[in-house]
């Protein structure tokens, strides 16, 4: 089976663990034929989105992939909202897929994708959505020019064409109906998830890291990451966790800090020896620390990171968003704000052992929502 995934609607960063990234690792793995199509977009400091050359390669799982620029004729502000970019269609034909995953619902190129599935039916065409109200349409020229306007004019015409539009959450759910008007009946499920080591696997990478860490039996290790910025609320972290007086707690944080708030953050993290920062990991390194620690904590937006943390076994404490839902049964904490962070602390102070049987509870929830392999072959139906 030959299997496009094409990111034109997003940007597209070689080497992470991202869903643009396993999806079409765990498809050449299944043993199909894999390309991709994808935007010069991307990050090129691990911390801010650049542009890279247009070009054709081979990524880091031996995948061909095609980054296209944007089209010209407007300014590049324009046609970087627009999402229209030169040359689609043949590099669709040269590939000839039998199965098409577009990255994303807001894009002029899904005119020319429907254009192929209108002369090639037999062709599976799947859209994903990952927008919702906190990453789209955030003001009023965002929410009712481009997307409740021109991305809106886009699906409408292109939906007859789309066998699934697949939601990433309940959130992404809502947006969609919202926003594009798009029937409950065309969408589905199709979470953010993470690749589940076997439990040996994890044992193995859990022992490392806490042996490079310095930590003992004993030790609890809490581990925050990602672009640690506001929308993180890792300062509310701090100081719930500065306020839990225990010296077996260890907190390790890794990504980069906002400059906005490292006037804050950097006295915090001196003070208290417990806390670490490690800066910036690769994905396959942040996999292992994942691995290691305890409790992997994300109090404020949302990431994938989180899908991997019960991947690797880690308990989480997350904020409730309604898109979080599914992700907690016996498996952690939800967390509004200091106190109840700083009670959940408290809480696992009192009593270590709850961590054991909530560890088991993610790895179930993992397997059973979250496995890239499951999800891939879903796309092989």
């Amino acid at each position: 089976m030959k299997i496009l995934h094409l990111m034109l609607s997003c940007f597209y960063i070689d080497g992470y663990n991202y869903q643009e990234n396993v999806l079409p690792r765990m498809n050449k793995e299944d043993g199909h034929s894999v390309r991709i199509i994808a935007s010069t977009e991307t990050y090129i400091d691990n911390q801010n989105l650049g542009y890279v050359a247009p070009r054709t390669y081979q990524n880091e799982d031996g995948i061909e992939v095609t980054r296209l620029p944007y089209r010209g004729g407007l300014p590049h502000a324009v046609m970087r909202k627009l999402r229209a970019y030169p040359g689609v269609y043949p590099h669709i034909e040269a590939f000839a897929p039998d199965v098409i995953l577009f990255h994303g619902v807001p894009a002029y190129e899904l005119l020319t994708v429907a254009r192929y599935k209108k002369n090639h039916p037999s062709v599976k065409l799947y859209v994903d959505s990952h927008e919702d109200h906190h990453n789209s349409g955030t003001n009023a020229l965002s929410k009712w020019v481009l997307h409740r306007g021109f991305y809106r004019s886009v699906i409408t015409k292109v939906l007859p064409s789309i066998d699934k539009i697949l939601y990433i959450s309940e959130e992404t759910k809502d947006f969609l109906i919202e926003n594009y008007d798009i029937p409950s009946g065309m969408m589905e499920f199709y979470p953010l998830g993470g690749v589940i080591a076997d439990e040996s696997e994890v044992e193995r990478r859990r022992q490392a890291r806490r042996g490079e860490l310095g930590l003992d039996g004993e030790d609890i290790l809490f581990l925050h990451s990602g672009k640690l910025d506001p929308i993180k609320r890792t300062e509310a972290l701090l100081e719930a966790f500065t306020a839990v007086d225990d010296a077996r707690f260890r907190l390790v944080l890794i990504g980069t800090i906002g400059d906005e708030i490292r006037d804050k953050l950097d006295p915090m993290i001196q003070r208290d020896p417990r806390i670490t920062f490690l800066g910036w990991k690769t994905s396959s390194e942040l996999q292992e620390y994942l691995c290691a620690c305890d409790l992997y904590v994300q109090p404020g937006g949302q990431s994938a990171t989180m899908q991997n943390a019960m991947c690797a076994s880690a308990p989480v404490m997350i904020f409730p968003h309604k898109s979080h839902k599914p992700y907690l049964d016996g498996n952690g904490f939800f967390v509004e704000g200091v106190e109840d962070m700083r009670r959940s602390f408290q809480e696992i102070s009192r009593e270590p052992g709850l961590l054991a049987p909530m560890r088991r509870r993610s790895r179930e929830l993992a397997q059973d929502l979250l496995d890239y392999r499951k999800l891939a072959a879903r796309l092989y139906r």
